[in-house]
């Protein structure tokens, strides 16, 4: 029986604590698809990962099909996206290339790498992979199968909307896939946004009868004011459409997750004196901009992350991000008077860290003989470093852990994932030690730093040698990892009180 639709604030969406418990009854699958992109799909999924995970259910997240820059290395040795990853952690797995079967990373505005169940297949525009979808479909129902097999509940995130009736013929995203495996779905939408009731209603308008029958109920995200305000269009939304709102979550700040692509807006504080000023440009394909999560949460730093057309202002570290596309973003870093900051950054005793694709923009010429990322040819780097980068088809992607060439010889881990090899006499003086073997460079007047380690800063005690190094007095460590655990632990107390979790699930009626 449905709560009444009328009474007092709070009260009226307030989580039912019933005497059922999602552990007693074995939840069913459950997929979480959006009115919009970054409605908040990928953090409901890794809130209610953690939630099951705390009740005893053996849980596991799935996204069919992913498009993102920011991915993570598997423990079967592939690549999904980040967000998937985070969601692992919050279920207490290990993340698998069966919960992000099908990624793809864009190269240009047409064209991606399609990445199947973890590994490289091809670079394919946008027709041609709407032709490849069967294919993809195909490896999106084997990972979802062996997942069913092996957890008692999947929770599955949708990617942008349903509403895309544009992408419906051969959809494996959204309703495409939910219609195949008969998988109910919650929908979730913003209401920092704007006109929230009009994305609910105007979702289930463009969806088929057999669709918006599969729709559970709704979720509103990021609700900040006076909850009595809005119940009336809650109570009108549930007449209207005949489906229950699940529960408002309130706009959280301060959690410190894995972004699925998109940098947030907010900078850091106001800089001081006693602040170490970091910047980063934004490439046109920045990949892995999570590498500076670590950095953004310090409260002794201030990032500024410097997109087109932005004034570059002065730093004590400049860093150079990984990309998707290193020949045409050095085009871009040019364009954009990067390369002559740079140099004067450098003449005035500055700090220069580039990692991964950043990392081959510093050496002296990035060779592309198969056309990888283009025409195949030859184009000079920033010529910083002596060394050479030639693109090959195999991706390196592997977990690694070593030691900085800082005093105190610092442990770091993280991950490598690109597809250059990059060889030359800078790198005799290396930048890590990884696994018995030596990484990237370190310039002999200790300015410039080169290496291919992903989660460079994220080691407490790494954060702080690359701090001091960069010119930090006395940094502080910080353990971004504990912090993201806070961060999951907060997101499913939030939802434990906000959420009528058993109904969403369908356990009660």
């Amino acid at each position: 029986m449905r709560p009444p639709a009328s009474g007092a604030g709070k009260a009226r969406l307030a989580a039912v604590k019933p005497e059922v418990t999602v552990r007693q009854v074995r939840p069913g699958p459950l997929m979480v698809q959006g009115t919009t992109s970054d409605a908040g799909k990928s953090t409901l999924v890794a809130g209610l990962c953690r939630v099951l995970h705390r009740r005893g259910v053996r849980v596991a997240p799935f996204k069919p099909q992913n498009m993102a820059l920011n991915s993570a290395v598997t423990s079967d040795g592939g690549e999904i996206g980040r967000a998937q990853a985070l969601q692992a952690q919050a279920a207490g797995i290990a993340p698998h290339s069966d919960m992000n079967p099908v990624l793809l990373k864009p190269s240009s505005d047409t064209g991606a790498q399609i990445i199947i169940h973890g590994i490289v297949r091809s670079d394919m525009d946008a027709r041609a992979y709407h032709e490849y979808k069967p294919r993809a479909m195909a490896a999106v129902l084997e990972s979802w199968q062996r997942l069913c097999a092996q957890y008692e509940c999947v929770l599955v995130e949708g990617a942008g909307s349903p509403a895309e009736v544009n992408l419906r013929d051969r959809d494996i995203a959204n309703m495409g896939f939910a219609e195949a495996v008969g998988c109910p779905v919650v929908l979730i939408a913003d209401i920092d946004r704007g006109g929230v009731f009009a994305h609910f209603v105007g979702t289930l308008a463009c969806l088929s009868p057999s669709e918006r029958a599969r729709i559970r109920g709704f979720v509103i995200n990021r609700f900040r004011g006076d909850i009595g305000l809005l119940l009336p269009g809650i109570e009108w939304l549930e007449r209207e459409t005949g489906k229950p709102v699940f529960g408002v979550l309130p706009y959280l700040h301060g959690l410190h997750l894995d972004a699925e692509d998109a940098i947030a807006q907010q900078q850091s504080a106001p800089v001081t004196d006693r602040r170490l000023r970091v910047i980063v440009p934004v490439f046109p394909r920045i990949s892995n901009h999570t590498d500076f999560d670590a950095l953004r949460a310090h409260p002794q730093v201030d990032l500024r992350f410097v997109g087109p057309g932005m004034a570059i202002p002065d730093a004590d570290l400049v860093i150079l991000p990984g990309s998707k596309s290193v020949q045409a973003d050095l085009a871009w870093l040019r364009r954009e008077g990067w390369e002559a900051r740079i140099r004067r950054h450098l003449r005035y005793g500055g700090k220069l860290i580039g990692i991964c694709g950043g990392m081959q923009m510093l050496g002296m010429r990035l060779h592309d003989p198969q056309g990888l990322e283009g025409t195949p040819g030859t184009v000079a780097g920033l010529q910083l470093l002596d060394f050479e980068t030639t693109l090959a088809q195999h991706k390196m992607l592997r977990e690694v852990a070593g030691r900085l060439a800082l005093p105190g010889a610092p442990q770091v881990c993280g991950y490598e994932m690109h597809m250059g090899v990059s060889a030359g006499p800078a790198m005799a003086a290396a930048a890590i030690r990884l696994d018995g073997r030596d990484d990237g460079a370190l310039s002999a007047d200790g300015q410039i730093m080169a290496t291919y380690l992903h989660g460079l800063f994220d080691a407490p005690d790494a954060g702080v040698a690359l701090l001091a190094w960069a010119g930090l007095a006395a940094p502080e460590p910080l353990d971004y990892a504990a912090k993201r655990e806070a961060s999951i632990e907060r997101l499913a107390d939030v939802l434990e009180q906000h959420l009528q979790i058993d109904r969403m699930f369908g356990l009660l009626i």
